[in-house]
């Protein structure tokens, strides 16, 4: 079976409560418009993968389930598609990045915009010296 290299597999998900706690007692911030991004870079490790991400749309923007899902598919999807730069940059570096995403607009956009503000934090996060 062949492996679809822009998957989003379970592996790539920021899970629990330690490693989230750390990642925000820990992080650097940077403010873009409609997205929060909190980053920690760590040493590589074999078990784990080199870009971790969390994507949260917080319940206080949008109170409806269904809009918060709507945003967060469309932030997943652009992750997605684009996150193979920012990992091929950790690999050679020897390092590993944890990341939250969290939207901060209280609009919900269409994915072209949730595209290109993925695309300028992956950028920024590129750019940060770890």
């Amino acid at each position: 079976m062949k492996r679809r290299a822009e998957s989003f597999k379970k592996s790539e998900r920021l899970c629990g409560v330690k490693a989230v706690s750390e990642l925000f007692a820990e992080g650097k911030a940077i403010n873009l418009p409609s997205l929060r991004v909190v980053c920690r870079f760590l040493p590589a490790t074999p078990e784990i993968q080199p870009v971790r991400i969390l994507i949260t749309v917080p319940k206080r923007h949008f109170k409806k389930a269904v809009d918060r899902n709507l945003m967060r598919r469309r932030l997943k999807e652009a992750w997605r598609k684009n996150k193979q730069p920012l990992i091929l940059l950790m690999q050679q570096g020897g390092r590993r990045a944890e990341i939250a995403l969290i939207w901060t607009d209280t609009v919900i956009k269409p994915y072209s915009f949730a595209e290109k503000c993925i695309t300028d934090a992956i950028a920024r996060v590129s750019g940060l010296k770890y």
